[in-house]
């Protein structure tokens, strides 16, 4: 069953990034507590479509390099590795799929070219990335090649599904901001060609320009569909501590990439949803210091906001006065324990949260944890994981230990970028 037969067409965004998308969604804290109120014996979600493997096939200092992606994920390995070079394609694509151009995609695109990448007789050099979403589709491919040298662009793209072609574009006048585009159809013509824009993924763009009026119309759709949603809604996420101690105005309870406004949103996460919040508070009791009864949040006088932690003793700590790894763990452990609504990502908005599944990348990951919170925090995503909404991947620079949580993949990268 295809993801348009389950909720009608999914819009994706048309070429200004901004068709079908609401800046704030409106919607619980939680993504998934809907679910757990579901009637014993209602019939079962349709699998959320969700990236089951990332591909760099020349990327930087990456090259022919394929890694497996689960629900919870940890790229291993020293400095130097391309651990974080790996989360940034990934973003890319994320952002890719939201309508983004290719120059707010890869806005450094010449980092992104492998170094020792010869020019042709044109003097163009480029890279190459894709990946696969798995869903109610099974498995589709994608793969993109651009080039960064002599001008950014989209030069090639296929979209595959059951081994069958489904959408492919070439460049074929590089004189023309235009590929050539030939997809799937399997009516009286078996393939459709048109073209479209060099500057944009053409897998977003293909809802705007296929009619779905045959059965292989309506297969290219939801092969794209899929993967648009599998990889739309991306929260790339690295805790800066320094940024995060000092009060904040008021604004719009969304969670920022470096958590600097932790504080307003615990002002309006914590009497939006109380079984999330106790769980907050459970993981701020097992990873800080001291004992801890509540995480809360003060309005002061100034209209600013400081979040703090109860002792139960009549005394409260700021944040402020907590150390790196405490605020490190406690906002990755509220990433973890919230969803598009509180984090700011871009959902597709058409699509029922339960259909959907955010895609966390962070960083760092165990940057200043000690090993009680490195191992707290990798259980809460792995039980996080597991419930299916949201998906987890994460650099970390100790891998010990952590293959020995159920629902935990580790990929070990070594200096010589191959995973």
């Amino acid at each position: 069953m295809g993801l348009s037969s389950v909720f009608g067409a999914v819009s994706v965004p048309s070429p200004d990034g901004r068709a079908g998308v609401a800046a704030h969604p409106p919607g619980p804290a939680s993504a998934d507590e809907p679910a757990e109120e579901r009637p014993g014996d209602a019939p079962p979600d349709p699998p959320r479509p969700h990236v089951v493997e990332l591909r760099l096939s020349a990327f930087a200092g990456h090259r022919r390099a394929v890694f497996p992606l689960g629900p919870c994920t940890f790229l291993a390995g020293p400095s130097g590795s391309g651990k974080t070079t790996a989360l940034r394609a990934y973003e890319a694509l994320a952002g890719l799929a939201g309508g983004r151009t290719v120059g707010e995609a890869f806005p450094d695109p010449a980092v992104c070219v492998p170094e020792r990448a010869r020019p042709d007789a044109q003097r163009r050099r480029g890279f190459r990335i894709g990946c696969t979403a798995d869903g109610p589709e099974g498995p589709v491919r994608l793969d993109v090649a651009v080039q960064a040298e002599p001008e950014l662009r989209v030069v090639g793209e296929r979209l595959t599904a059951g081994g069958v072609v489904l959408l492919e574009t070439a460049l074929r006048d590089p004189g023309r901001r235009s590929v050539q585009a030939a997809w799937h159809t399997a009516g009286q013509t078996p393939v459709t060609r048109a073209p479209l824009p060099d500057d944009r993924l053409g897998t977003a763009l293909l809802p705007l320009r296929v009619a779905g009026t045959t059965d292989g119309q309506r297969r290219v759709l939801a092969a794209a569909e899929q993967l648009v949603v599998a990889l739309r809604s991306v929260f790339a996420c690295d805790p800066v501590p320094e940024r995060m101690r000092a009060e904040v105005p008021v604004g719009s309870g969304r969670l920022l990439g470096a958590c600097d406004n932790l504080a307003d949103v615990l002002w309006r996460t914590r009497s939006e949803c109380t079984r999330r919040h106790a769980r907050l508070v459970a993981a701020a009791r097992a990873g800080c210091a001291g004992p801890v009864t509540d995480v809360a949040a003060e309005l002061l006088a100034d209209g600013t906001v400081r979040a703090l932690l109860d002792r139960g003793d009549g005394v409260r700590t700021a944040l402020g006065r907590l150390g790196y790894g405490e605020l490190r763990y406690l906002a990755l452990s509220l990433v973890l324990l919230t969803g598009p609504g509180v984090l700011e990502v871009d959902p597709v908005r058409e699509v029922p949260a339960a259909l959907q599944t955010l895609g966390v990348l962070a960083d760092g990951l165990d940057r200043g944890l000690d090993p009680v919170q490195r191992a707290e925090l990798t259980g809460l995503a792995a039980r996080m994981g597991a419930r299916g909404h949201i998906r987890l991947v994460g650099s970390v620079s100790d891998p010990s230990g952590l293959a020995e949580t159920d629902g935990v993949t580790v990929v070990h990268l070594g200096r010589d970028r191959t995973p």
